[in-house]
């Protein structure tokens, strides 16, 4: 038997992909991988600055409230008791105030000797020496009381509280707008390093079973000049090698033909008729080895048929009742209901191929259909050849698909064919952009699915078929 569609030395069956997690994309990655950097180091800017805020208030704080306190209660103290209510005001700052009474609050507590607690009220403390404190209390974690006895025994009670020092809301915008526009010059540049690797994998992708270079521009910075510049020589080197070893085999299949030829004529003169019949079946079978040989070395660069837009249905339609009519089992199961653009000759070749194998390895061939529009832009038809042949061994599902290998242990070489027939169907649905695999069956038998692009359902035409292909049947092509 010979091979299905894949890449030489890829398997059937790939082995799934790990699951990741995140963007899928270069640019993706790197973009928000950059903007969560910056954004973490503007989110740290933004902490510096309060921390050194409240740094600042501390200091202050700590450098002059307590001679500023000290100061007031020693005014209080001067002035005479009928007086010293009206300078409570004039007194007061935003960080203290004064009241002559016992104000202590009653959920007060004993001060937390922390960093900056310990610290403030030691150095009140010291300051307000002259005067008998008779009690230091705390109030939250911003509020401080302290009971102070003035002269002639007044009890004068200091609130001081802790003032924060806010951010002004300009340095909160400015800090916004450099994370816009530092996001924007990032997205500019992981814009400018990912798009000429977009554009080479465009290129790659381009490159289609014809090998016809696409080239790149050779523009841009010196790195991305650099790989331009070496991709399209690959390009042409690739291409120049396929044509070489096309045009080497095209032709010793073709000069092998005249030989051939000449050994049949003299075959015919032979008096031997067992002899002769033996003699004939060997040129035969070189001769279609020749034929297939030139059809897979055209294959190669593709195929230059023209599309059309076929009425797939009537096409199956046909090519079962061809089959039908040579007395073999082919049987029809689902519809595409709508048309399809591609090359009807080789698309009609691929599933003649697939139906003589299941015909061969398992009596009977079962196609069906099914068409997937909810794939969205991209809908796809897919046709399956099924049979209950003997299948083909799970390791070597990707060897099959390389030219002119059989599997001599479950297809002999009377029915394996040329090893070619597949290998062309391979590069035929390659070209029509479709994808040809194949699967052991549950139970035995394989699985043949050839998958389409298909057309946007659409009224069907009269002229969607070309009438050759829908009433030639079987084109002989070799398996």
């Amino acid at each position: 038997m010979s091979a299905l569609r894949a890449p030489v030395g890829a398997s059937a069956n790939p082995p799934p992909r790990p699951r990741r997690f995140g963007p899928r994309t270069l640019f993706a990655r790197v973009f928000w991988m950059m903007v969560l950097g910056i954004a973490i180091a503007q989110a740290l800017a933004y902490v510096a600055i309060r921390q050194e805020r409240s740094m600042a208030l501390r200091s202050l704080m700590m450098s002059g409230i307590e001679r500023d306190i000290a100061t007031g209660v020693a005014v209080l103290d001067r002035l005479p008791p009928a007086e010293r209510a009206a300078w409570l005001n004039r007194l007061e700052r935003p960080n203290f105030r004064f009241a002559l009474a016992d104000e202590i609050d009653a959920q007060a507590g004993p001060v937390d000797h922390t960093e900056f607690s310990g610290a403030f009220v030691d150095a009140l403390t010291q300051a307000l020496r002259p005067f008998r404190i008779e009690r230091v209390a705390q109030v939250g974690a911003r509020r401080y009381q302290l009971l102070v006895r003035l002269g002639d025994g007044t009890a004068v009670t200091v609130h001081a509280r802790r003032v924060d020092m806010p951010i002004p809301e300009w340095v909160t915008w400015v800090l916004v707008a450099q994370l816009v526009v530092l996001t924007f010059c990032t997205w500019m540049a992981v814009r400018l390093v990912t798009r000429p690797l977009n554009a080479l994998a465009t290129a790659a992708d381009d490159l289609g079973p014809d090998l016809t270079p696409r080239l790149i521009a050779e523009d841009g910075p010196a790195e991305v000049a650099h790989a331009a510049r070496a991709f399209n020589a690959m390009q042409q080197r690739i291409a120049g090698y396929t044509a070489e070893r096309v045009e080497i085999l095209a032709a010793i299949s073709h000069d092998l033909q005249t030989p051939i030829t000449r050994m049949r004529l003299r075959a015919d003169l032979m008096a031997d008729e067992a002899l002769r019949d033996k003699f004939r079946q060997d040129l035969d079978a070189m001769h279609a080895l020749v034929r297939e040989g030139v059809t897979y070395a055209r294959t190669l660069h593709g195929t230059s048929e023209p599309t059309a837009r076929l009425d797939t249905d009537a096409l199956l339609a046909s090519i079962v009742g061809d089959y039908e009519d040579a007395g073999e089992s082919v049987t029809l199961d689902g519809a595409a209901g709508a048309p399809i653009v591609a090359p009807p000759q080789a698309l009609k070749r691929i599933l003649v191929n697939l139906i003589d194998n299941a015909l061969a390895f398992g009596g009977a061939a079962e196609i069906q259909v099914r068409r997937d529009d909810a794939q969205g832009p991209a809908p796809r038809l897919t046709i399956a050849v099924l049979d209950r042949g003997p299948g083909i061994p799970e390791d070597q599902l990707g060897e099959v698909f390389k030219p002119f290998h059989r599997l001599e242990t479950s297809r002999n070489r009377e029915t394996g064919g040329t090893g070619l027939g597949l290998a062309i169907a391979q590069q035929l649905a390659t070209a029509m952009g479709g994808h040809l695999s194949l699967r052991n069956r549950p139970g035995g038998g394989l699985e043949a699915r050839l998958s389409l692009p298909a057309s946007p359902p659409t009224a069907l035409s009269t002229t969607s078929v070309d009438k050759s292909v829908g009433s030639t049947g079987r084109d002989g092509a070799s398996r």
